[in-house]
């Protein structure tokens, strides 16, 4: 099935490094021009000084809870900006569709070709042009139907638009429409597959799904594939399109070409070694909703070498939790934030994680440090640190390099709730 939707895929890193980075301090100016939120967000940034990932890891992190608190005062002003100052778009001719999501957060969709970029990643499927998709994502309130159904169309495909719910109609339709395959989450195909077995109704059609929106366990994987349906994943939200998809040789997701991915310690914006987990931060170069910076609170990490489908890009693990790990200790909270200022403090610790111990109403706080020398007064100094920081006393654990686990975890929550 190797094969490739355009020569995007197949250039050498650094041409792509250099076409992203190139294009990126235009994609800032035009930020600032057109989106009062990062004119104010990015007051004092000279664009065409961002032309290097370490002068990209200089500016803020925005995160979703302050995309959400700009909607919401906006809402409340009366302004009718109602993307908190975001979108370069406003509603007309340039803005066909607004969604919601849970929040409610608002997102624009602007008219480009492919506005979401989603034809990659059907490509990348099996989907080929003339072919029929069946589009079992939601067309109500959140934009998945739309992501899927405008992706399908700049590939040269029709589409069903099944929605959700109404079981025994999408199998009939599957039986007699004959797709050549599904989208939607892989835990609905699993429910359309059991009802036509319940049927008796065959659907010898649906070889291909490019599945999202939920997890994607390699038992599910292996059970369509049992059915004969080969099932790809891909991972994209609503605020940004197509982040990363999988391919045929079933080894990590490959990052999207339209997207500059970083992958930072959570709670900050500063970018960890290549195989660390931490939060993905994504700019992405769409002009209608330039979001610089976006931490999407998910984690993942960088997978060495390439694709051995031959397309050249950088590759993730896929989800692998969320990044915003605040807990409330004692009655107060502490965030990810908050450790790693701690750790700024004190140029011998290499990691930290805070493990949030005991029982309900009895909690006890360790701070779990690796670090690079042992001055006598180190465990104290953290001590200090800790209660400066959090305004809670903690406990101190010094550890060698490499005893705390890759996993993304800067509080560990191990409480008994019995």
């Amino acid at each position: 099935m190797t094969s490739f939707l355009d020569t995007l895929e197949t250039r050498s890193a650094a041409e792509r490094e250099a076409a992203l980075l190139q294009a990126l301090p235009a994609q800032i100016a035009h930020a600032q021009a057109n989106a009062p939120a990062f004119a104010n967000l990015l007051a004092g940034v000279q664009s065409g000084d961002v032309t290097t990932r370490s002068a990209l890891a200089r500016l803020p992190v925005i995160r979703k809870y302050e995309l959400l608190e700009r909607q919401k005062a906006a809402r409340a002003s009366g302004s009718a900006d109602v993307f908190g100052g975001f979108s370069a778009v406003g509603f007309g001719a340039r803005m066909p569709r607004v969604f919601a999501s849970p929040g409610t957060l608002y997102e624009p969709e602007g008219t480009a070709r492919d506005y979401w970029r989603m034809s990659r990643a059907m490509f990348a499927a099996g989907f080929r042009p003339g072919q029929l998709i069946h589009n079992c994502f939601s067309y109500h309130f959140v934009p998945a139907g739309s992501m899927m159904e405008t992706g399908a169309h700049a590939l040269g495909c029709t589409v069903f638009p099944g929605g959700t719910g109404q079981t025994e109609q999408q199998v009939q339709a599957m039986a007699e429409l004959r797709p050549a395959g599904y989208i939607g989450t892989p835990s609905f195909l699993k429910i359309i597959l059991d009802k036509a077995a319940e049927m008796q109704v065959s659907l010898p059609s649906l070889t291909r799904a490019l599945v999202s929106g939920e997890a994607f366990p390699p038992s599910l994987r292996d059970w369509l594939a049992e059915r004969g349906v080969a099932g790809y994943q891909c991972y994209a939200t609503a605020d940004l399109g197509l982040i990363a998809y999988e391919t045929e040789a079933r080894q990590g997701l490959v990052l999207d070409e339209g997207v500059i991915v970083e992958i930072v310690r959570p709670g900050t914006g500063d970018p960890v070694a290549e195989g660390e987990v931490g939060e993905l931060v994504v700019t992405t170069l769409n002009t209608d909703y330039p979001l610089i910076r976006f931490g999407t609170g998910d984690l993942s990490a960088v997978l060495p070498g390439q694709c051995p489908s031959g397309r050249t890009n950088t590759r993730i693990k896929g989800w692998m939790g969320r990044a915003d790990q605040t807990t409330k200790v004692r009655g107060m909270f502490v965030n990810p934030g908050q450790i790693a200022d701690i750790a700024k403090r004190f140029p011998e610790v290499l990691r930290a994680r805070l493990v949030v111990s005991g029982e309900m109403a009895n909690d006890s706080m360790t701070l779990k440090v690796e670090a690079s020398s042992l001055p006598q007064d180190l465990s104290s100094r953290l001590s200090e640190a800790i209660r400066d920081v959090t305004k809670l006393r903690g406990n101190v654990e010094l550890l060698p390099a490499g005893s705390l686990p890759n996993d993304g975890l800067v509080i560990e929550d191990a409480r008994s709730y019995k």
